[in-house]
């Protein structure tokens, strides 16, 4: 049995899950569309540059779970699926999970969105295993903060390595092993694969991957 990761957001969906999240909310008079749209575009510029502080974001982003009932997040969620997440599932991403479960090999999605978000998307997938930001919950509620160490850079590879060995495994025990992402943030994790991927790369890992001699695949035109 081999080993294959992905990530999701412009890897797997040609779209920013977390962020077409917090728009689906807006658009349901959730959010304040303007202080939103100004505070995301500061932290995704972090994001690109490498400087993000992840409990920073997640405050900031974990906020609205924690503003409203786990029944009405559910509702929403389910109308989010349906508009917004299941019309960019493209029929080239399916495939290339498809194949590697057809291969027999154990796929997981890592992904520094949180858990909420990405546990329906990662079903939708068909993929069983999701590796994804925990939120703290209260009486079944969420309290709006996170749980355990975010699946983000360093800490991807961190809980990608406690996921194994809960499975007996270890990354070193796999014949080969994949992980596909857009993102340099993801260097950590790709590093530690035997066949790394720059899936619709973002300008730093596109050079990273030529100057390695990695395998780059884009799925999506229009990913970055």
């Amino acid at each position: 049995m081999n080993l294959a990761l992905f990530d999701l957001d412009y890897t797997l969906l040609p779209i920013d899950s977390d962020y077409e999240w917090a728009r689906f909310l807006i658009r349901q008079g959730v959010l304040d569309g303007e202080h939103y749209e100004r505070e995301n575009e500061r932290f995704f510029t972090q994001y690109k540059q490498g400087t993000l502080d992840i409990y920073e974001f997640l405050r900031f982003q974990l906020a609205p779970l924690a503003a409203h009932p786990r029944r009405q997040l559910d509702a929403w969620h389910q109308q989010y699926m349906q508009e917004v997440i299941s019309p960019r599932i493209a029929p080239q991403a399916r495939e290339l999970v498809d194949r590697h479960r057809r291969q027999g090999d154990l796929v997981a999605l890592v992904t520094a969105t949180n858990a909420f978000v990405t546990a329906p998307i990662a079903r939708a997938f068909g993929i069983d295993h999701l590796i994804a930001t925990g939120i703290e919950e209260a009486n079944g509620e969420f309290t709006g903060k996170p749980h355990g160490t975010p699946s983000f850079r360093e800490g991807k590879v961190e809980r990608t390595e406690q996921w194994l060995q809960g499975l007996g495994h270890q990354m070193s025990g796999f014949g080969q092993s994949w992980f596909y992402s857009d993102s340099m943030n993801d260097l950590p994790l790709l590093e530690r694969v035997s066949h790394p991927v720059a899936t619709n790369p973002d300008e730093r890992l596109a050079k990273t991957a030529e100057q390695r001699g990695w395998t780059v695949l884009r799925l999506f035109a229009d990913a970055h």
